[in-house]
């Protein structure tokens, strides 16, 4: 499955089926939120949320796939990612596009 963040597929007629999405709401755990909360003590890259967001994006990438696929998609257009924090210690990734049949 082609993934693009442009609107169109390059050297291609395209015909838009829907929009998709994936979502997934992540928690820290407390290993995770305790060593951060060192970190913050000397400065530097929080890893532990980096390693959780980019599984996020993953798993939430992987689901919009699969919905563009049930489609019948050839390719996602114009993707875009967000996130947002839902409570206090989790995390909303979403990511969606518009599925394309391409011609």
């Amino acid at each position: 499955m082609k993934l693009l963040s442009i609107n169109y597929v390059p050297g291609k007629e395209i015909e838009a089926l829907d929009i998709v999405k994936g979502t997934v709401v992540m928690s820290k755990n407390i290993g995770k939120d305790f060593m951060a909360g060192m970190k913050t003590l000397v400065g530097g890259e929080l890893t532990g949320y980096t390693e959780m967001l980019n599984e996020a994006r993953q798993i939430a990438t992987k689901r919009m796939v699969d919905e563009a696929e049930s489609l019948g998609a050839d390719a996602v257009i114009n993707v875009r990612y967000g996130s947002s924090s839902v409570m206090q210690g989790a995390a909303e990734v979403i990511v969606y596009g518009t599925a394309v049949k391409v011609k």
